[in-house]
């Protein structure tokens, strides 16, 4: 079975073909042919670290991801997160190939955005807000370099110093990338990457903005103030996850019989008029949907990648 590192992994995900694939995935899962069960995190004797799995299984493939999770590793100069995604073939049970687990984290949660950016975004987009400096934040600046560029994309960290460091290490010809302005606003889509336990973003509700927030991956996180959210019609990548793990809707105490799935809105989407809020929180199924891309990706890489 081949396995790619990180650089080979990158490659076999473009985004263009990552996008449409899990917009494909998304409405799969929707009408029930992937098992996608909940995630399963068993931590360490010492708490200082987690096995994370996620299973799940296509009628095409079937897609594992092991993580490890070390949080102290930072200071040892190690990697925080270590996995792997292995893809077995759903009718034999041949596995395939593995690819680099962080790196298709990063590529299908990037491109979710980009799949809710095209399902809610009712003019163009011209202008983005990311909040946070971290790996998720440059994973949506490489995204939208690749499916939006020429836009103007401004960065807000916890500090204005973390923000102008993060856009001179990762400045590109592809779009404008610079620090947020103080008091700026305008912005056609703001996206949340951050593991907040307080709002970073409490502006009003307003249907010319699309807000997104992929942080806040537990029920104790929060990234955007409770009104904005209770103001907005509110979609989920996974409707499953999200009542266990989306700590903005969890906080905001949303009615989840309103809340809609982003397959929903891939068939019927909303007209603009109101405000939209957008929850990621992720799930195997878009492995699933990474996996998928690689596998047709890899007949066009060169020998020395494939």
């Amino acid at each position: 079975m081949k396995h790619y590192c990180a650089t080979q992994t990158q490659a076999l995900l473009p985004f263009p073909a990552l996008v449409d694939m899990l917009a494909r995935t998304a409405r799969d899962y929707a009408a029930g042919s992937i098992a996608c069960p909940e995630r399963t995190s068993v931590p360490t004797h010492d708490g200082g670290g987690a096995l994370m799995c996620m299973p799940t299984v296509g009628t095409d493939l079937i897609a594992t991801k092991l993580l490890t999770i070390f949080g102290a590793n930072a200071a040892l100069h190690l990697p925080v997160i270590q996995g792997e995604v292995t893809c077995a073939d759903a009718h034999d049970g041949r596995f395939l190939f593995g690819l680099d687990g962080p790196t298709v984290t990063m590529r299908r949660t990037s491109a979710i955005s980009m799949l809710a950016i095209r399902a809610f975004a009712h003019r163009h987009v011209g202008r983005v807000l990311v909040i946070g400096t971290g790996t998720q934040a440059l994973a949506h600046v490489e995204a939208l370099a690749a499916l939006h560029p020429a836009i103007e994309v401004a960065i807000r960290g916890r500090t204005p110093r973390q923000a102008e460091q993060f856009c001179a290490r990762y400045a590109t010809d592809r779009l404008t990338l610079r620090p947020e302005l103080a008091g700026e606003d305008g912005f056609d889509v703001v996206i949340t990457v951050t593991s907040s336990r307080e709002a970073v973003f409490d502006a009003p509700a307003d249907p010319r903005r699309l807000v997104i927030a992929v942080g806040a991956y537990r029920p104790d996180m929060v990234e955007v103030a409770a009104p904005t959210v209770r103001d907005s019609m509110v979609y989920v990548d996974d409707p499953t996850g999200a009542r266990t793990e989306a700590g903005d809707l969890i906080q905001a105490g949303v009615d989840w019989s309103t809340v809609r799935s982003l397959a929903d809105a891939l068939d019927n989407p909303p007209d603009g008029t109101r405000p939209v809020f957008f929850k990621s929180v992720g799930c195997a199924a878009w492995d699933l949907a990474a996996c998928r891309v690689a596998r047709d990706m890899q007949a066009r890489l060169p020998d020395d990648a494939a």
